[in-house]
């Protein structure tokens, strides 16, 4: 079980707890700014991002200092994870409403207004203090005056855009807002700003599913759809057995390639019985 599970989670999985989605935690008047600078400023998002190539040209020894610095705030401040569709579909059973907003992240990096991402509430949305924040900071940050604002969605609808949005071979992940609070479920590919860190600038900020996928080879087509939705770079393909392997080391569990698979020969495990990845809840670095 993850680390997060142990400290927030009470040994199960800390994202299906729902005393982490709770309003009372929006009182701390840290987390509240904490969240209204998040959502003002994209920009400083993609300013972070491309000092990560300074970092990386520097010597080992500073990376070995300051990456796992970087990544143990994260951890604390703004700490994300991959999960299944399953999983956010439980996740929907006990929160009370969802919340559909602009994702900060594409709007940094391609400026545009994308409606990837979801907030999570105990209560009514329109009790919601999370929306009430956001809404303050005033949307016109994101795309100008003509930004269509911050959407309720019922959770059956919201479900399903995530499962078409699998189908674009986006994964799901769930982030929190100062620990252990959890204020949403994004839906990313490498537009989203912790993707680059994690899998483009080797700066681990986004952490592995509870899960890890494998192949039954002998049910594989060998269609390689599944290789191509994979954002992490963990499955090939052979063309002599004309078969795909996963490498549960690089496998980060968030389940897309099952929607691609034509011959449903992907499943997902629990990464613990699966020697290879048990011990790979880390990132990968």
């Amino acid at each position: 079980m993850c680390q997060f599970c142990h400290q927030h989670g009470e040994g199960k999985k800390w994202y299906l707890k729902a005393e982490n989605y709770a309003e009372d935690l929006l009182s701390d008047m840290r987390r509240s700014k904490y969240i209204q600078h998040f959502f003002r400023d994209p920009q400083r998002l993609k300013d972070r991002i491309d000092l990560l190539d300074t970092l990386n040209r520097m010597p080992a020894f500073v990376q070995a200092v300051i990456k796992p610095a970087i990544t143990n705030r994260m951890k604390k401040m703004h700490h994300g994870q991959v999960l299944p569709i399953e999983d956010v579909e439980e996740i929907f059973g006990f929160v009370s409403s969802v919340i559909r907003l602009p994702c900060i992240c594409r709007q940094a990096s391609l400026g545009t207004e994308e409606r990837y991402c979801y907030g999570l509430s105990m209560v009514p949305a329109e009790q919601s203090k999370l929306k009430e924040i956001v809404e303050a900071i005033g949307a016109d940050y994101l795309t100008g005056p003509d930004v269509k604002g911050l959407e309720t969605v019922p959770k059956e609808e919201a479900l399903e855009q995530f499962k078409e949005l699998e189908k674009k071979s986006l994964i799901h992940s769930v982030w929190t807002f100062v620990t252990p609070f959890i204020g949403g479920i994004c839906n990313c590919d490498r537009d989203c700003m912790a993707m680059k860190a994690t899998a483009m600038k080797s700066l681990p900020v986004m952490f592995r599913a509870e899960y890890a996928a494998e192949v039954e080879p002998e049910r594989c087509s060998g269609c390689r759809n599944c290789v191509r939705a994979c954002q992490f770079g963990a499955i090939s393909f052979s063309l002599a057995r004309k078969k795909v392997a996963i490498d549960s080391l690089r496998c980060y569990g968030c389940g897309v390639c099952r929607v691609h698979c034509l011959k449903d020969a992907i499943t997902l495990t629990d990464r613990r019985a699966i020697p290879a990845a048990s011990s790979t809840y880390r990132p990968l670095k």
